[in-house]
């Protein structure tokens, strides 16, 4: 199954509803397969994201769409779903948006003896994808990517405990 010209068809079928489909990940399995939908607003110049509504309506437009054309073989769950903070990265142009932050990579072959990489995003030309990464330069194509997440930024996020007022942590309880 070609799950990036499925994402492209998606996304024709959900821009009436003001979204895109982002990508599409298909996990076999004997029993029950799933096919995870990432959808994004097509504008997000308003603040706007994908709500609960949103991948409700287009859980039944793509769930009538599949019905219809039946793309993916045998029995599955379909799964439709905001990006997230932790967002995946399925093409080139969306790791173009997320320029100057940190992200994980899984490749498809090592290189300098290593698939998994974590750094930030330096550059993206066309296809080619440049990464800092403990002081080193990775170079690649996006076909040579596996997998990619952005690294939630957990401090501008505000997750981040705060020291407490005065400075002090507790006294340990005696025993």
């Amino acid at each position: 199954m070609d799950t990036l010209a499925l994402a492209q068809r998606f996304s024709e079928v959900l821009a009436d509803l003001q979204l895109e489909c982002l990508g599409v990940e298909f996990s076999p399995s004997q029993g029950q397969s799933t096919l995870r939908v990432y959808l994004d607003v097509l504008d997000r110049s308003e603040g706007r994201e994908v709500g609960i509504d949103d991948c409700e309506a287009a859980s039944r437009e793509l769930s009538a769409l599949l019905d219809v054309e039946d793309p993916v073989p045998g029995h599955y769950v379909l799964e439709v779903s905001s990006p997230g903070i932790d967002r995946p990265l399925f093409t080139a142009g969306q790791f173009a948006r997320v320029l100057g932050q940190e992200v994980k990579i899984l490749l498809k072959a090592p290189i300098d003896g290593r698939r998994r990489l974590r750094g930030k995003l330096m550059q993206v030309q066309d296809e080619q994808i440049v990464l800092e990464a403990e002081g080193k330069t990775f170079e690649f194509d996006h076909a040579d990517v596996d997998g990619a997440r952005v690294v939630p930024d957990w401090v501008a996020l505000g997750y981040v405990p705060q020291p407490r007022k005065g400075g002090k942590k507790p006294a340990p309880k005696a025993n």
